[in-house]
């Protein structure tokens, strides 16, 4: 018997829980990715001490490099009119933002038939759910974008912007909370991940064309969208630490068994992510809050903890020369007044 012929609809690569996109992404990845370094991702490993970024001593000497020409860039703008940088710009944010695109695509191609046929506790806690060999090859090139977005704040400087708290803690906070995870092998990572992934796609979509001068409605959705991703990652980290924890140590506790992780990150993602959380909750209500009804104690208190800008040194110098002058103002205007008295 001849074979039926194959119709067009059957040709057609259509999504499927193991190619949701219609094709596969990773055999196309995989070769980009030798292109570049040479060799296939299926042999990439993670070493520390040997790839490159991999230690807690390259982690923190680059995020204080980062702090130091910030900082040091800030001072040498001083007197300096600010840069355009518009084309650099848009670059720099079209990029970030294909490549969080892309690396968001490669995550739900390795993560969708996982959790489909093992369950979201498996995905989570599992190493052979979410710490696979692809899944690690995409938390390092995860990681390593987080330098690249340390760029954000040198556009800042060079355009005289200022430089808030929580933009400057929330960058060099992430390159090391993204180390911690990928030491510390927490299967849980990938849920941060991708919903960090999601809004990156969004929010630098949004700068590239405000950079065009094309106008934005929905800019406060992106910090509501920031806020839930933190929400739903707490969630998830809160719920990975207690079952290790309480499986561990302190097993009539009611838990879900071992999740794979070990303590330090477990810790420090509690932490950072809990600090993020709640800094952005703080930027929000400072920026987008229609009403006070403490007054404005609460809004500059919300301003000071988040978005107003880092302590300048030639801004308080120049404040107290001002107090000084008004202090020896006073003095002597009292001296002449008591003098025609």
């Amino acid at each position: 018997m001849s074979a039926q012929p194959v119709s067009f609809y059957e040709q057609l690569p259509l999504p499927t829980i193991d190619r949701p996109f219609g094709i596969h992404l990773w055999p196309i990845f995989s070769k980009a990715f030798e292109a570049v370094v040479g060799y296939p991702a299926e042999d990439f490993r993670f070493v520390p001490g040997e790839t490159p970024m991999s230690t807690l001593k390259e982690t923190s000497i680059f995020i204080v490099i980062y702090y130091t020409i910030i900082f040091g860039g800030r001072e040498l703008m001083r007197n300096r009119q600010p840069f355009k940088l518009q084309s650099l710009f848009l670059i720099h944010n079209f990029y970030l933002t294909v490549i969080s695109g892309l690396l968001l695509a490669l995550f739900i191609e390795q993560l969708l038939p996982t959790v489909a046929r093992g369950g979201v506790f498996h995905a989570i806690c599992d190493v052979k759910g979410g710490w696979t060999q692809p899944l690690v090859v995409l938390y390092y090139l995860n990681y390593l974008t987080k330098y690249l977005e340390l760029l954000d704040t040198c556009f800042l400087f060079l355009k005289k912007k200022p430089l808030t708290f929580l933009h400057c803690y929330h960058h060099g906070a992430t390159a090391l909370l993204c180390y911690t995870q990928l030491i510390g092998s927490t299967a849980v990572s990938w849920v941060p991940i991708t919903l960090n992934l999601t809004v990156h796609v969004v929010m630098y979509w949004y700068y590239f064309q405000s950079a065009r001068g094309i106008r934005i409605w929905w800019k406060e959705w992106i910090t509501r969208l920031q806020i839930l991703q933190f929400i739903i990652d707490l969630g998830f980290v809160y719920f990975a630490s207690w079952t290790y924890f309480t499986s561990t140590y302190w097993d009539w506790l009611p838990n879900m068994g071992k999740c794979a992780g070990e303590e330090f990150a477990a810790i420090s993602g509690i932490c950072i992510l809990s600090s993020y959380l709640l800094l952005f909750l703080s930027f929000y209500a400072a920026t987008y809050s229609r009403k006070d009804k403490k007054g404005s104690t609460t809004r500059k208190t919300l301003r000071r903890m988040s978005q107003a800008p880092l302590p300048d040194p030639a801004d308080i110098a120049h404040h107290k020369a001002q107090g000084d002058a008004r202090s020896t103002s006073v003095k002597s205007n009292g001296t002449v007044r008591s003098r025609k008295a």
